[in-house]
């Protein structure tokens, strides 16, 4: 290998790489702003009550208030635990069906039916009839967040089995791999990919599932808050709520697209 590839990077590569992801942020942060600004002008002209539309200073203090008296890290706490253990729960079995379904015909001809047919229905339709059996304690919110995360691993996982390269196999036979040998260096690091796909769309779905099972069944969490601020007409509270759900969806996501991009730098083009 080249020592080249161990040179330290140029200033002016770094320089136009960091100019590059400053104006992809100033892109991403442009809606946003402009809602904001239309936002408060909106409540600064009076167009709609301030009872139904409070003012971004409002919400914006509300939030404050909040974060500084401990309410909102202890509802942000509580959501988080339920769906790292949801998330853990559902994205491993999903991982572990979806790989035996990409390495077996007939587990798929068994499997893919019901699977099908489960899946069509959405998560938050399983809730009233999970609550008969399992009350809406902790293992109810556990279950629902798990089967979101479940669905879309095993699609991914699966996929990505089956689109693998025949060279890979190939390569396999020849090195006389066994079938775990086969299956821990060829096939999970060349499925990587859609594999890791399937990671951000599980945690995206169990994110969601959390807030909607909060909403229904729940007396804390960033959900249950949400929906108590609306019940009381509290809505600079249901907006800070609000903007923290999505934020920290977003930063969910942004940190595992960093981790793919940091796991997958191995990988060269053909």
């Amino acid at each position: 290998m080249s020592l080249l590839a161990f040179a330290p990077p140029r200033s002016g590569d770094f320089t136009a790489a960091l100019r590059i992801r400053l104006r992809h942020a100033a892109l991403g942060l442009l809606v946003p702003l402009t809602l904001v600004l239309v936002w408060a002008l909106a409540s600064a002209q009076g167009w709609l009550p301030e009872q139904i539309l409070p003012a971004p200073s409002f919400v914006w203090q509300n939030l404050c208030d909040m974060a500084a008296s401990g309410e909102l890290a202890q509802h942000a706490g509580i959501s988080a635990i339920r769906v790292a253990a949801g998330f853990a729960v559902g994205a491993g079995l999903g991982l572990l069906l979806g790989i035996a379904i990409g390495l077996s015909r007939p587990v798929e001809d068994y499997v893919r039916p019901l699977f099908t047919a489960v899946a069509q229905v959405p998560t938050i339709g399983w809730i009233p009839l999970l609550m008969l059996f399992l009350g809406i304690g902790e293992t109810l919110k556990i279950v629902v967040i798990a089967k979101a995360a479940f669905f879309p691993m095993v699609v991914n996982t699966a996929a990505g089995i089956r689109n693998i390269p025949v060279s890979y196999k190939e390569v396999a036979a020849v090195l006389r791999l066994t079938r775990w040998q086969s299956l821990r260096r060829l096939v999970l690091p060349g499925a990587l990919p859609p594999i890791f796909t399937g990671v951000r769309y599980s945690l995206t779905k169990a994110w969601t599932a959390l807030v909607a099972v909060e909403l229904l069944a729940s007396a804390e969490g960033l959900g249950y808050l949400l929906v108590w601020s609306r019940q009381m007409f509290w809505l600079d509270t249901m907006l800070a709520a609000m903007l923290i759900i999505g934020l920290v969806g977003y930063v969910m996501d942004a940190m595992l697209a960093a981790a793919e991009t940091r796991l997958q730098a191995w990988r060269i083009d053909a």
